[in-house]
């Protein structure tokens, strides 16, 4: 994260205090890209455009690309597209646009720098052209709890009615929006910071005391070199590089090719678990130098004073698998989700390394799954590691815990290992195929007495022991009560949204009542 070191240090070195704000442009900036194309392209994959939309669409973004329609233009044209959509469902659209999509182009840095911000008690805020539907979920992620943004027009039937809000939020309606927040929340705009990408903000750019080229375009980076604005261009997110596939690549394949190494080790001395103990040690040395993976341990002795022992990691990113062979090295066993085993080649070398297999949506199934383990622990003095929350998290806010690895810690009468990952996410986030280099940073922490543990209390040691992962990751901490709702909620399945009208309207329908415009930030149910 070298990249955002120099922001980092200014911002640390900064005025204290929440009437200096950190105003932020959303596509290109928080994420890399823009959110909107990946809107159109989820939509075009659930085959909620006809080709007629399609076309139409397609034409709009062309006549815009070539400055032959504004943006007012090209916002009046997507808002006549999603007339008569629902408001509600188009919500949770946002969300699962989120989840698929937006969350793994966030830039690390900038997140670093948003906390950084936050951290000196500053105001954090959004001032995008882009909708709540496409910020919402990130800012929530990103803890930020002020958005200004372009608005579409709702009915009273909480459907859109195909019209834009005015003024936008773009150029000269930054800001205002800008200036509207600073009346609000009472910040000085002379003291305070704002970050974007695009020549289209050097309204806002020039308004603020502090203007911050992020990723800045071309025509950015001119005037700011101009101007001597300091700028910074980050290549941790966005379109991969062909070293970046290799390396990929490379490091995946390296598991078979380090079980391979291991062959003669088990043919010469008849030992299956020597054989193992090398390809482990073997592929996560291998698979962390060549993505270019380094990491900073905090309590590496804490690996090695309690064996055989159960450990937990927090699962952030598909890079946590060789990570967690760097780190541990030998005498493992591990719980993967019963769909590896299906992978060729993969699930049988994982299998033969001592991988159980469960069913992670039967909690029942995959308690008695894991017996063998405990026979494993027992008898032949292995450790194993386990992941908690049961799947990769989207981002480094710690989700749920499960309970198997607590039964399974109580039933081998062996100490629980905490391994806090900080930020493996800057590797590869989840859905993300490639994997970057970048240093990880792990916290290793004390082992965790399980020999007085009941299971009429196990909601309470979860807890606490989830408790400790919040503290090192600097997150709040959470009660039993807490702890369990959040367990519960994430059981319960979604609905997947649609995008499509409920009714295809008539070609020139009665428009509802207008409802009063407002800002956004003040809708009910919405950031901000």
């Amino acid at each position: 994260m070298a990249g955002s070191q120099k922001h980092l240090e200014e911002v640390l070195a900064s005025e204290t205090g929440a009437h200096i704000s950190a105003l932020f442009d959303f596509d290109g900036t928080i994420i890399a890209g823009y959110s909107a194309t990946a809107m159109l392209r989820e939509k075009f994959q659930r085959r909620e455009m006809s080709v007629e939309e399609f076309v139409e669409t397609a034409n709009v973004i062309a006549q815009h690309s070539l400055g032959n329609m504004g943006f007012s233009g090209l916002m009046t044209a997507a808002a006549g597209f999603m007339k008569g959509v629902d408001e509600a469902s188009f919500e949770q659209f946002g969300e699962e646009l989120y989840e698929k999509h937006i969350a793994r182009k966030i830039y690390p840095e900038t997140r670093a720098i948003i906390e950084a911000h936050q951290a000196k008690g500053h105001t954090v805020a959004i001032i995008s052209s882009a909708t709540i539907y496409q910020i919402a979920p990130a800012a929530r992620d990103l803890g930020i709890p002020h958005v200004k943004c372009s608005a579409y027009v709702i009915g009273d039937n909480g459907e859109f009615t195909g019209e834009i809000v005015q003024p936008l939020c773009f150029g000269e309606g930054k800001v205002l929006a800008a200036e509207e927040l600073a009346a609000e929340l009472g910040l000085d705009l002379d003291e305070s910071f704002f970050y974007t990408d695009s020549d289209d903000d050097l309204e806002l750019l020039e308004h603020v005391g502090k203007p911050r080229p992020l990723n800045p375009n071309l025509k950015l980076k001119a005037v700011a070199e101009e101007n001597g604005w300091p700028v910074q261009r980050f290549a941790s997110r966005g379109t991969p590089s062909w070293v970046d596939y290799a390396r990929t690549i490379y490091a995946t394949g390296s598991l078979v090719g380090a079980f391979a190494a291991g062959l003669p080790i088990w043919a010469l001395t008849r030992s299956q678990r020597e054989a193992a103990n090398f390809s482990i040690g073997l592929f996560g040395d291998f698979a962390t130098a060549i993505t270019g993976v380094e990491l900073e341990v905090e309590g590496e002795k804490n690996l090695w004073v309690s064996r055989p022992c159960v450990f937990i990691f927090n699962h952030q990113s598909k890079a946590d698998v060789m990570i967690m062979a760097k780190l541990i090295r030998r005498d493992m066993g591990g719980v993967g989700k019963k769909e590896i085993r299906n992978i060729p080649v993969l699930g049988k070398l994982m299998e033969w390394g001592g991988t159980v297999f469960v069913d992670r949506a039967d909690g029942q199934s995959a308690i008695k799954a894991m017996e063998p383990l405990v026979e494993a622990i027992q008898t032949e003095g292995k450790s194993i590691v386990i992941a908690p929350e049961g799947t990769r998290s989207l981002t480094p806010k710690l989700m749920p815990f499960k309970k198997g690895a607590f039964h399974l810690a109580m039933q081998a009468g062996v100490p629980i290992i905490p391994i806090v990952i900080h930020n493996a996410t800057d590797v590869a986030p989840k859905n993300e195929f490639v994997m970057r280099p970048a240093t990880v940073r792990v916290t290793v922490l004390p082992p965790v007495d399980t020999r007085g543990w009941k299971v009429s209390g196990l909601n309470q040691h979860v807890a606490d022991v989830r408790n400790m992962f919040l503290r090192t990751l600097g997150q709040s901490e959470e009660s039993v009560a807490e702890a369990v709702a959040k367990r519960l909620a994430a059981k319960v399945p979604k609905a997947k949204a649609t995008t499509k009208p409920k009714v295809k309207p008539a070609t020139n329908p009665k428009a509802p009542a207008k409802p009063e415009p407002k800002p956004a930030s003040q809708r009910k149910g919405k950031a901000g």
